[in-house]
């Protein structure tokens, strides 16, 4: 369930095209302060764990720059607190004009695991510094929240099907890579109602949750929010399924096809 629990996390990255891209202006951004989402993470029939995220004004300036506060938290929900409980939470400054990160922190509580961690972000120089120590990188670089809002805001309006993108993201102990391919578009039904989605099959690594041949399938809002609305995956018995619950405060409207 750990593991899943932080796949579900990067789920709701959505996607970063593997060409460079940056904002011009912050106008360009799909969201706002105010806006936040919630999601359900379904074991069959079970309601396994829950998710939130919203955006704030930060109350503190980096560079003397105004900055998004951007905050996630997960976890486990029923039952499922009895065999593993969870309580995480992920928190990302970024610019308000680039979107890129200046500082992230993560406090997770995980059954008897328990993690925190405070990463900054040099984009000059190409370092991150964090408590495991520093790291080089080339191009751009986030934490898996920040990437999120950032994915968001790109035009991927010319991706073809079949195409594999790579998102780069630092995590607890180094830089990491997921690779996404997109599928196509599809209309999907979730908690709030049917929507025409663009699909991705994120890659997963086979284990004690997934199966040899299980496939993980994300859909995302085809409008101006570019949410995600709906995830599930296969696992050794039965599946699990992320589900949109909740949205408020979006800088453009959330219509679906049907309610």
């Amino acid at each position: 369930m750990k593991k899943f629990i932080l796949i579900c996390s990067l789920l709701v990255i959505a996607v970063i095209p593997n060409y460079a891209q940056t904002l011009d202006n912050v106008d360009k951004a799909v969201f706002g302060v105010g806006e936040e989402l919630n999601y359900k993470l379904k074991y069959g029939i079970f309601t396994a764990a829950e998710a939130n995220l919203k955006v704030a004004e930060s109350a503190q300036k980096f560079d003397g720059k105004p900055a998004y506060h951007i905050i996630a938290d997960g976890k486990t929900a029923g039952t499922f607190n009895v065999f593993y409980k969870v309580r995480n939470r992920y928190e990302s400054f970024v610019d308000k004009t680039t979107l890129m990160p200046y500082f992230y922190t993560e406090n997770r509580k995980e059954g008897s695991y328990k993690h925190t961690d405070k990463v900054t972000f040099n984009h000059k120089d190409g370092k991150i510094k964090a408590d495991k120590g520093e790291f080089e990188f080339k191009g751009q670089m986030f934490d898996f929240v920040s990437a999120y809002y950032f994915a968001r805001s790109l035009d991927i309006s010319k991706i073809k099907i079949g195409q594999t993108i790579d998102m780069p993201y630092f995590l607890e102990d180094g830089i990491h890579k997921l690779s996404i391919t997109y599928l196509g578009k599809e209309q999907v039904k979730c908690s709030m109602g049917t929507f025409n989605c663009l699909k991705f099959n994120p890659t997963i690594i086979p284990g004690k949750i997934f199966k040899k041949n299980s496939k993980l399938y994300l859909w995302i809002t085809d409008d101006a929010n570019r949410i995600p609305v709906r995830a599930h995956v296969e696992v050794i018995v039965g599946s699990l399924t992320m589900d949109l619950t909740g949205a408020k405060g979006l800088k453009y409207p959330l219509n679906p096809i049907k309610k």
